[in-house]
């Protein structure tokens, strides 16, 4: 899940916050029932635009660590909380922290382990393509080359993240592609509700958009 996985903010007020655990009540409640592991990535609405301790521990506290690394059936898994980069002002101590950790997986993804290695964060470093002009959706420039070059450098084949509530994405270069999902709830777009279904093979990894009203078919 790539995030956003309450839609009240954590900072707004006392009404804010009784909605936010009235939906986390029902969060538990809907997923506890799920017979495979539910892997949470953390987004703007669970910590706020612009983080700050009380929200990142709050978080960490209903949904348990914010960046982590797993691997499942011989694909390495990174996942990164992408708030960090888009405003670290008042959580700079941990953003460094997550930094060097993240220096320290991307060598194990490249170290020839794993058959992928792949990422996931909330907001896209871009929407359509590399080059695109910063919005409120992406990555401002340097940041986003640099960081694509550092992943791609490091073997990442995949980044899947969310944020834009409209199914987009692109390749950065032949190697790394980038694949943001649109929404289950609200869309922004053309795209109906619906989730994306990854299938892994040995030499590929393939993934298609699945709306939720054909998945009988």
């Amino acid at each position: 899940m790539c995030g956003d996985i309450l839609d009240a903010w954590p900072h707004e007020g006392e009404t804010a916050l009784r909605v936010r655990d009235k939906q986390y009540a029902d969060f538990q409640k809907i997923f506890k029932e799920l017979d495979v592991p539910l892997v949470c990535v953390c987004g703007n609405h669970d910590v706020g635009n612009s983080p700050t301790q009380q929200t990142v521990q709050k978080y960490r506290s209903d949904f348990g660590d914010d960046w982590f690394s797993f691997v499942c059936n011989g694909v390495f898994c990174i996942v990164i909380n992408s708030q960090y980069y888009e405003d670290p002002q008042f959580v700079l101590e941990i953003a460094a922290e997550q930094e060097s950790w993240l220096d320290e997986q991307l060598t194990i993804a490249n170290s020839g382990k794993y058959k992928h290695s792949v990422m996931f964060q909330h907001i896209p470093w871009f929407v359509r393509t590399p080059n695109e002009p910063k919005i409120y959706y992406n990555f401002p420039q340097p940041l986003r080359e640099n960081m694509l070059k550092k992943f791609s450098d490091a073997g990442i084949s995949k980044i899947f993240c969310g944020h834009f509530h409209k199914n987009a994405g692109g390749w950065y270069n032949e190697k790394l592609e980038l694949i943001v999902t649109s929404a289950v709830g609200l869309q922004q777009g053309d795209d109906r509700n619906g989730f994306r279904v990854v299938s892994v093979g040995e030499r590929e990894i393939s993934h298609q958009y699945v709306v939720l009203e054909n998945i009988d078919e």
